[in-house]
């Protein structure tokens, strides 16, 4: 058994960077920043790497082939960073759109529900996302509470019981509080009746 980090484990690096030195006199200096610094184009390294690695394992070949890629990348971005694209890029406002939220999503899951679409199919996350905020009339609007009603008919096993014993612990919780803060949570605890009485 070898040890660690020992001869074996650093020789397949010194055999690629001894391939990559016999073939050095084959690449190209890379393009216009080749005054600027001795760098090489990676394009015309890899292909010689490989091929006069034969005696490197698999593995070491992917571990080889993944740091060529990851330097060419690095060079690109420098590249970019020079020549000022990615500041003008972010200058023009091109920016990746942004995903939409949770509360969007698990709504349109929802609508999906309600009009039977071929394409809605169950997804626990969404569902979960109703779960916990249906009795939050910013984030479910009233619009949507009716036809959640109607979802959670069809509520079955434990995720019906954890909103039974939820609802029941909230309304409990509001009951117990103060007249000031029942006030400021009717529509919460109309939503909550509403609830438990479906599923109670």
């Amino acid at each position: 058994m070898e040890p660690k980090g020992g001869a074996r484990s650093n020789s397949w690096v010194l055999a690629a960077w001894g391939v990559l030195l016999q073939h050095a006199p084959l690449c190209v200096p890379s393009g216009p920043e080749a005054s600027k610094r001795s760098g090489f184009n990676h394009c015309f390294l890899i292909k010689p790497v490989l091929e006069a690695s034969a005696e490197l394992s698999p593995e070491e070949r992917r571990v080889l082939e993944r740091k060529l890629k990851k330097e060419r990348k690095k060079e690109e971005k420098k590249r970019l960073r020079e020549a000022g694209i990615a500041a003008a890029q972010t200058a023009k406002g091109q920016t990746l759109p942004a995903k939409p939220s949770a509360a969007v999503l698990a709504l349109e899951y929802l609508q999906g529900w309600a009009r039977k679409q071929e394409s809605w199919r169950f997804q626990k996350t969404r569902q979960t996302w109703l779960l916990l905020n249906m009795y939050d009339e910013e984030k479910v609007p009233d619009e949507h509470f009716s036809t959640l009603l109607d979802y959670l008919e069809g509520l079955k096993g434990s995720a019906r019981e954890l909103t039974v014993q939820k609802a029941e612990a909230l309304m409990q919780e509001l009951d117990e509080a103060n007249t000031e803060a029942r006030d400021a949570q009717l529509g919460k605890m109309e939503r909550l009746r509403q609830v438990l009485q479906l599923l109670s």
